[in-house]
């Protein structure tokens, strides 16, 4: 647990008055963060029981509002709201004469870059996207996470500086993505994070299936190893059947999971397609070993060149 010691925001004065409109899981986060740095949330909006409970245990003392009020009353609004949900809240926001000239909004989408808050822009306010891209909980652990945090930035060019601090305020490392690739960035981002909590979920269930009393902490140092592997040396960490050939093993994976976790194969097979190809580009795999791997995984059987047999029920899972 860090023994760094929190600035305390009574140490200064207050420079910017902040609300929050959507008090999902970011929002709360970000506003508690800015806090820190001296700012002073003053509203915020939430919908759902579970949302206001949150913004109140995150945010105590701040009101909670209707959103145009919360507009009202900061001069930094965070818009953290679901991606379909932001283009209509920001028309509706800019239509109804909410937004004020001079005021800070900014959206937490990774999706969206600044164009998305064009009808605030018109209205006077300054637009700022700011992605924090981490997962977050809900929870005051999120404030900490915050530490290090790298952020995807887009912003107008002018008001670039002013995005940057702000991250930098909340602990962050502002990364600037371009307007136009900011669908890309949160694809990106999507692909590793979304999808790996998906596959850890899966591999602890086929391995609950298989007996295993406690797969979180089987996975837990196989995981963090092929994690740090991959963040160090990418497509040099590729390891297991796939990378290497073994046809029989991989025909033996998908026999077992169609007969025990038919819902995992697509998934399964998706994933050892692109491995393979990772593979076959990096000058792991062996263009000879290929073959017979590539048919198993067209959603056929092995040849049976190798120990395994003809149908690939057997194979050594090294």
């Amino acid at each position: 647990m860090s023994t760094v010691q929190q600035p305390d925001p009574s140490d200064r004065p207050a420079r910017l008055t902040v609300g929050v409109v959507g008090a999902g899981r970011v929002g709360p986060a970000l506003a508690a963060s800015l806090q820190l740095a001296g700012h002073r949330p003053v509203a915020v909006s939430g919908v759902s029981d579970t949302s206001r409970r949150r913004a109140e245990a995150m945010l105590p003392d701040v009101p909670l509002v209707a959103p145009a009020e919360v507009l009202q009353r900061a001069d930094l609004v965070l818009l953290t709201v679901p991606d379909d949900a932001l283009p209509g809240l920001v028309a509706g926001l800019a239509e109804t004469g909410a937004v004020r000239p001079g005021q800070l909004l900014v959206h937490t989408s990774g999706r969206y870059g600044a164009r998305v808050l064009d009808p605030a822009l018109r209205a006077g306010a300054l637009p700022l996207a700011l992605h924090p891209a981490m997962t977050f909980t809900g929870t005051p652990v999120d404030v900490q996470r915050l530490a290090g945090c790298s952020f995807g930035v887009t912003a107008p060019e002018e008001l670039r500086l002013a995005a940057e601090a702000l991250v930098i305020e909340m602990g962050g490392e502002p990364e600037w993505i371009s307007e136009e690739n900011r669908p890309l960035y949160h694809a990106a981002l999507a692909l590793g994070a979304n999808h790996l909590v998906t596959l850890v979920a899966q591999s602890m269930e086929l391995l609950r299936t298989a007996g295993v009393e406690a797969p979180d902490r089987m996975l837990g140092p196989l995981l963090g190893a092929a994690l740090d592997n991959a963040l160090r040396s990418g497509d040099a960490a590729l390891t297991g059947p796939v990378a290497r050939g073994d046809a029989g093993t991989v025909a033996a994976h998908v026999t077992e999971l169609r007969r025990h976790a038919p819902q995992a194969v697509d998934g399964y097979l998706a994933m050892a397609r692109a491995t393979a190809d990772r593979a076959l580009a990096h000058g792991l795999l062996k263009p000879e070993l290929a073959e017979d791997l590539l048919v198993v995984l067209a959603g056929g059987s092995t040849g049976g060149t190798g120990p395994t047999g003809t149908n690939g029920t057997e194979g050594n899972p090294r």
